[in-house]
């Protein structure tokens, strides 16, 4: 057997670098690295050896620095992604939130935070977490319940078992997601005579499960026996690359679709079947179809609770779940009737099952009347007074093009736009709810526009998320990597404010005038953005919104606009009730009165 003395950080990157997609293209595009001491001498050594073929960039965080990979990863269908690395200790734990993120949402990203010593001879090291009940423990297990897969690699030769498995995890449709492989900071360094073999090009295909006979006829009838059968588009339908499937699919049997969050521009949104968002951020002609549904067909759904109104609206007091998911787990929750398999073969393979089967019941009319009464909201207001989110969505949509990609991930914003915006064409619609992380926004556009360099992309995000994390904001400014910010400033946290009020709340902690401060915050968010090298302006109406919008095409690397908005609007059409727990005892009336509400809706409530 020839072999090769490598380093065990030099076999790493060297397979990684080796291991291809089915287009051949790399499925690790390169890696984000903050270097410490955990990490610069074998991997950092070992990454610069590799920079000719395997590029490394530098980011500000390693939440962020994650959060750009996993948004690589999201926007090209999970063909690709990247590979992040830190040091030991927190640089390693500032990771856990994106891993958290990946988990939730099944994308690829593979984290290589440094370790502790394997030999433990310099024990404890800086940065070290030491168990009083367990030697082997270091902080990395706190990746184990956000990971598919994790690993330590103690030994130089554990990359030959721990590396293979990694990318069947980062390349599996059913089990794909984060992995973790904490590399221990003496074995990167240290040298093995690897086979040769090991390094040969490798083509990772994507999986495409076939449904079995029993589940696609049981499927078929359970759909032929419905009256009123309504599809439930998720995240699975862009990953398996069925979009124009799932529309065959609704054209040949009648069948109306609704969009979850991750499904959002599965149809275009003026498809006559494309009944548009469901749930708790959904419209009035999606919830009111699956209120009234006999069967609900998800679709690469995991039915979140934002999807499902709390399990409250599939109200049908005979309805029936089924979904069709590439994930055993995923398939058969709710006790639904499952059809495990790829989306694209999935519905092609139900289609032919079902023959010319076709729903007698109509949707006509719904559509019209949804868009009559939100389409108002989204105009440019004609009177004084802060504007709201939504006349700034519409400012947004009026200025996007084919290739517009819009992003966000937690406040106001993703319910607004789950309603309103309109998504021309798969994929120009990128919203991270799953974990509905703050400060994945602008990180993720960044990681967006790396993965699809001619699409324009447009980040929504608030000042409360801005604050929380914006400094990948000069990474891309270095970077020279370009797309819009558009910050809505409403001084606080006013999507929880809202929730807090409607829950009978006081006012609290989540707008800036009502939290403790000895002087009031008067942040200029334009200057900062300038100050990290971006192109920034402050507009004060929505046509000044508009004209700015104008000029993106003028700049090269970021471009943030900023403008400020009321925090108390928003859209009263459409929605459904969202299990959110209400205090049972309070001195306050408007508790008492939330906690009462609260209780009706309780009882309706599905737990079958």
């Amino acid at each position: 057997m020839k072999t090769v003395r490598l380093t065990a950080a030099q076999a790493m990157i060297r397979y990684i670098a080796a291991q291809k997609n089915e287009e051949g293209e790399a499925i690790i595009a390169g890696c984000w690295a903050i270097f410490g001491h955990g990490n610069v001498a074998g991997l950092g050594e070992a990454l610069h050896g590799a920079k000719a073929y395997f590029p490394t960039w530098r980011g500000h965080n390693e939440q962020t620095m994650a959060h750009a990979a996993i948004a690589y990863a999201k926007q090209l269908g999970r063909k690709r992604t990247m590979m992040v690395s830190s040091s030991i200790g927190p640089g390693a734990t500032n990771m856990v939130t994106a891993a958290a993120l990946a988990h939730v949402n099944r994308l690829p990203v593979l984290l290589v935070p440094g370790d502790v010593f394997a030999n433990r001879g310099p024990d404890p090291v800086l940065q070290q977490i030491e168990d009083f009940g367990d030697g082997t423990v270091s902080a990395n297990d706190v990746f184990r319940p956000v990971t598919r897969y994790f690993d330590r690699i103690s030994r130089p030769e554990h990359l030959l078992t721990a590396l293979p498995r990694a990318f069947r995890i980062l390349t599996d449709p059913a089990d794909c997601g984060p992995v973790c492989l904490a590399f221990c900071q003496d074995v990167q360094a240290e040298a093995f005579d690897y086979p040769v073999s090991f390094f040969e090009p490798k083509i990772w295909r994507q999986r495409r499960i076939r449904p079995d006979l029993a589940e696609l006829a049981a499927m078929a009838e359970a759909i032929k026996s419905a009256k009123r059968p309504v599809i439930v588009a998720g995240g699975g339908v862009h990953y398996s690359g069925a979009s124009e499937t799932l529309r065959r699919f609704a054209e040949a049997h009648n069948i109306p679709v609704t969009e979850t969050q991750a499904g959002k521009s599965a149809l275009p949104w003026d498809h006559p079947l494309n009944l548009g968002p469901i749930g708790v951020t959904g419209g009035e002609p999606a919830n009111a179809v699956c209120a009234e549904a006999d069967l609900i067909l998800g679709v690469g759904t995991r039915f979140q609770d934002f999807t499902t109104g709390s399990w409250g609206l599939f109200a049908h007091p005979d309805r029936r779940i089924a979904c069709l998911n590439v994930a055993a787990y995923d398939a058969s929750k709710h006790n639904a009737l499952p059809l495990l398999a790829d989306a694209r073969i999935g519905l092609s393979e139900l289609s032919k099952a079902l023959e010319t089967f076709r729903v007698a019941a109509g949707v006509e009319g719904l559509k019209a009347a949804w868009f009559a009464a939100v389409d108002p909201l989204t105009e440019a207001p004609g009177g004084d007074g802060l504007p709201t989110d939504m006349q700034v969505i519409g400012a947004v949509q009026r200025a996007s093009t084919e290739e517009t990609v819009v992003i966000c991930a937690a406040g106001s914003m993703p319910g607004e736009l789950h309603k309103l915006w309109k998504s021309t064409r798969p994929m120009s619609y990128h919203m991270e709810y799953g974990f509905s992380c703050m400060g994945y926004e602008i990180a993720g556009a960044m990681g967006i526009k790396m993965a699809q360099p001619v699409r324009d992309v447009i980040c929504f995000t608030g000042d409360g998320t801005y604050m929380m994390a914006n400094s990948e904001m000069a990474t891309a400014a270095m970077m020279g990597i370009s797309f819009t910010v558009v910050v809505t400033d409403n001084r606080g946290y006013a999507c929880i404010n809202r929730l807090q009020m409607n829950t009978g709340g006081a006012e609290f902690n989540n707008l800036l005038e009502h939290t403790i401060h000895q002087q009031p915050s008067d942040i200029d968010f334009a200057a900062h953005a300038a100050s990290m090298g971006a192109r920034s302006v402050k507009v004060s109406s929505i046509a000044e919104l508009e004209a700015a919008l104008a000029k993106r095409g003028e700049v090269n690397g970021p471009y943030v606009i900023v403008i400020d908005t009321d925090p108390y609007p928003s859209s009263e059409p459409g929605g459904t009730w969202w299990d959110v727990g209400v205090p049972e005892v309070s001195e306050r009336t408007q508790v008492t009165a939330a906690r009462a509400a609260y209780e009706a809706k309780k009882a309706s409530q599905r737990t079958d």
